[in-house]
C-alpha cells in the first residue's frame, strides 16, 4: 500500500504541472474520466481532488503573476539580471523581459495609432553585461506584438526618448535597457512614446498584462528572433542635435562652430554610456578634454558605481579638474539621465546645488518661474529661489512624480521651466519636459561660456556662492518585518499614522507642509487642484518648529520606498542637535507610542540616536 500511495503521490504532482496549460473546462473533463465507462461523468469523489488541484493551480499561477508585477519600478522595471548578488536569484529573465516588451508592444499599438498599422520601436541599451541576452528576448517580445524594432545598440536613456521625435527616425515608441547605478548584476527597462516617459500606473498596466502572459505560457524559456531587427546609428544625430543647440545659443562672434575653443572640460563617464558626450559633443565643439575619466563602457562598472552622487565619482572627478586647471568636470550616471558637475575651484556640484545652478541658469531666462522639486530639498534652497523671483513647488519624491508635476502646473497656467530632483534627474519645459543629463550640462557649458564672453573670470560655481546649507542632515532606514507580498500595505500603515498623530497634534510643533500656490497639500503628497495625480509612494513632509522661538528650525520626511521592502526618513536642521532631538521625538513619541515598531527594523534610528548621545 505505501508503495502504491508513493507512486499516486508522484503522479498527482505530474498531472498538475500538466494541468497548468488547459482550460478550466478540460481539467473538469479530465477529473471526471472513468477507464470503466469511457465516458465523462461529473464524480462527486473526486470534487475535493478537483478544488485541491484547481487551488494549487491558482497558487502556481500567482505566484508566477506576483514574479513580473514586483519587478515594477515605479515607472521603470528593474530585477536581477545575472547571479552574484548575495542573498538575492535572478527575477529579471529573458522570458520574463520578453513577456513585458510584448504588452508595452502592444499597448502602444492600442494607444498610439500611426495610421499604416505598424508600429516602430527603437531599443537602446547601457553596457550591462546581460544586455545582449536581454535584448534578443526585447526583440522577440515586440515580434510577438507586431512590432518592427530598430537597435540602436549603445545608447543612453535620453536619446531613446529623442528617437520618438528627431527626424528621420521618429519611431512610435523607444525602451532603453538599464538599471542606472545599480550594480552590475541588476538590469531594467525604461519606456517612451512621443509624450515622453511612462507613468508608474501606465507601467502596472502593462506590467499587470505581462503578468498574465507570463503565467499562462507552458514554457518559460524566451523564443528566438523570427526577424532580425534593423540596426541603426542614433547617438550620431542625438550628439549632432546638441551641437546645434550649443553653437546657436552661444554664438560666439569669433568662432562660431568650435565655441568651446579655450575650454578644458573632464568627463567622467564611469564606465557607462556617457563617454560620447566627450569624443562627439565637447571635441568637436573645440574643447580641450584631456584628463577625462573612464570613457571605455565597460558593464562591469570595474572603476567606480556610475553615480553623480556617489563620493569616489565625485572625487576622482575633482582631483583631476584640479590637476589639469580644468574650467568644468562633468559626471553622468550609467543611461545620462542624470548628471553632476564640479567646478573650476574642485567644488562638487549635486544634489540642492545643482538645483540651484541650474534655478539661477533658468531664472534669468524665465524670471517668475516655478521650480518644482522633491520634497527633501532643503530651506536654504527655497530662500534661494524665492530670492531670484522664483517660486518653489516642493512635491513627492521621484523623478517621474516631480517631472510630471511641472507638466501639470503648466498645463493649469503656471509656468514651471524647471523640474529637479536631489538624485540628480533634472528636466526643461524647453526640452520636452526629459530628464536628460546631458541637456543639463550643455545648459551650464552655454551659461559657462557666455560668462566668460562677458567678462567674467568667475567659474559656474560663484552663481550658487549664496546658497545657506544645513546644518545638519540625516537619511536613516526602517526596513519592514513582513512578507513581501505585504510590506506595501505595512508601509501605508506606518506612514499613515505618521500623518494621523501629526493631524492630532500628537506631535507638538510638527505641521505638514504645503505649498499651496502650487495645488500642493498634506505633506507635500496630495494634489488639492480638480485632476490629482495618483500617488505611486506615500510619504510626508512634516516641518518642525522650535518652541521657543515658533520658528522653522528643521523638516522630516517619511516616504515609503518604491524600490525595496523598506521605509526611508530624511531629515534637516539647521541648529546643532536638530537632528538628534527630532528622531528622538520620532523614535519615543512615534514609533513607540504608535505601535508601529512592531512591523519595523528600528536598529538604524537607534544606532543614529547612539552615536548622537
Amino acid at each position: 500500500m505505501a508503495s502504491t500511495s508513493t507512486s499516486s503521490l508522484v503522479s498527482s504532482k505530474t498531472v498538475v504541472s500538466l494541468f497548468l496549460s488547459l482550460p478550466r473546462t478540460v481539467k473538469s473533463s479530465f477529473l471526471s474520466f472513468t477507464p470503466a465507462s469511457l465516458s465523462f461523468k461529473p464524480l462527486r469523489t473526486r470534487s475535493s481532488n478537483a478544488t485541491k488541484i484547481d487551488e494549487v493551480t491558482s497558487n502556481i499561477l500567482d505566484e508566477d503573476m506576483d514574479q513580473i508585477r514586483r519587478l515594477q519600478n515605479g515607472s521603470d522595471v528593474r530585477g536581477v539580471a545575472l547571479e552574484g548578488e548575495k542573498g538575492r536569484t535572478v527575477t529579471l529573465t529573458p522570458a520574463a523581459v520578453e513577456a513585458i516588451a510584448e504588452s508595452f508592444g502592444e499597448w502602444v499599438a492600442a494607444m498610439e495609432s500611426n495610421g499604416n498599422g505598424v508600429i516602430r520601436v527603437s531599443l537602446g541599451r547601457d553596457p550591462r553585461v546581460s544586455g545582449g541576452k536581454l535584448s534578443t528576448a526585447v526583440f522577440a517580445g515586440l515580434a510577438r506584438a507586431g512590432c518592427l524594432a530598430f537597435d540602436m545598440g549603445l545608447a543612453t536613456t535620453p536619446a531613446c526618448f529623442m528617437s520618438t521625435l528627431l527626424p528621420p527616425f521618429e519611431y512610435d515608441a523607444s525602451i532603453m535597457m538599464t538599471a542606472s547605478h545599480l550594480p552590475y548584476t541588476r538590469n531594467g527597462l525604461k519606456f517612451f512614446t512621443k509624450r515622453g516617459g511612462l507613468t508608474s500606473p501606465e507601467v502596472e498596466k502593462i506590467c499587470d498584462l505581462a503578468a498574465r502572459k507570463y503565467a499562462n505560457r507552458q514554457t518559460k524559456v524566451s523564443t528566438l528572433i523570427r526577424t532580425r531587427p534593423e540596426q541603426v546609428d542614433f547617438m550620431s544625430a542625438y550628439s549632432k542635435h546638441l551641437r546645434e543647440i550649443i553653437k546657436e545659443r552661444i554664438n560666439h562672434p569669433e568662432h562660431y562652430d568650435t565655441p568651446l575653443k579655450g575650454f578644458q572640460a573632464i568627463v567622467n563617464a564611469g564606465n557607462g554610456s556617457g563617454g560620447f558626450f566627450t569624443w562627439d559633443v565637447l571635441d568637436k565643439l573645440g574643447a580641450d578634454t584631456f584628463g577625462s575619466l573612464y570613457l571605455n563602457p565597460d558593464g562591469m562598472f570595474p572603476n567606480h558605481i556610475p553615480n553623480p552622487e556617489d563620493k569616489t565619482a565625485m572625487s576622482r572627478t575633482r582631483a583631476s579638474v584640479l590637476e589639469n586647471s580644468a574650467d568644468l568636470g562633468v559626471v553622468f550616471d550609467t543611461d545620462v539621465d542624470r548628471s553632476g558637475v564640479v567646478d573650476n575651484k574642485g567644488n562638487p556640484i549635486n544634489g540642492d546645488k545643482l538645483i540651484a545652478l541650474m534655478s539661477a541658469i533658468v531664472l534669468k531666462e524665465h524670471p517668475g518661474s516655478t521650480i518644482v522639486t522633491d520634497a527633501r530639498t532643503s530651506m536654504g534652497l527655497t530662500r534661494f529661489i524665492t530670492e531670484r523671483g522664483g517660486r518653489h513647488c516642493l512635491y513627492r519624491v521621484g523623478y517621474r512624480n516631480v517631472i510630471d508635476k511641472g507638466v501639470e502646473l503648466n498645463k493649469d497656467g503656471i509656468e514651471s521651466h524647471l523640474m529637479m530632483e536631489t538624485s540628480g534627474h533634472g528636466a526643461v519645459k524647453e526640452n520636452h519636459f526629459l530628464d536628460d543629463g546631458a541637456y543639463m550640462v550643455v545648459k551650464i557649458i552655454i551659461e559657462m561660456v557666455r560668462m566668460r564672453l562677458a567678462g567674467s573670470k568667475e567659474g559656474i560655481g560663484s552663481l550658487i556662492e549664496d546658497l545657506e546649507e544645513p546644518l545638519e542632515s540625516a537619511e536613516l532606514r526602517m526596513n519592514i518585518l513582513s512578507e513581501p507580498r505585504d510590506a506595501k500595505a505595512k508601509g501605508i500603515e506606518a506612514i499613515e499614522t505618521f500623518r494621523q498623530y501629526i493631524e492630532e497634534g500628537k506631535l507638538e510643533g510638527w505641521e505638514l507642509d504645503s505649498c499651496g500656490e502650487c495645488w500642493v497639500s498634506e505633506g507635500c503628497l496630495v494634489d488639492s487642484n480638480d485632476h490629482p495625480s495618483a500617488i505611486d509612494a506615500h510619504m510626508y513632509r512634516a516641518k518642525v518648529m522650535d518652541k521657543k522661538s515658533g520658528e522653522e528650525y528643521g523638516w522630516v520626511h517619511m516616504r515609503q520606498s518604491i524600490h525595496n521592502p523598506n521605509i526611508a526618513l530624511n531629515m534637516q536642521s539647521v541648529l546643532p542637535g536638530g537632528c538628534f532631538s527630532m528622531t528622538s521625538l520620532f523614535r519615543d513619541r512615534f514609533l513607540e507610542a504608535s505601535g508601529v515598531a512592531r512591523f519595523l527594523d528600528i536598529s538604524d534610528i537607534d544606532n543614529y540616536i547612539g552615536s548622537q548621545s
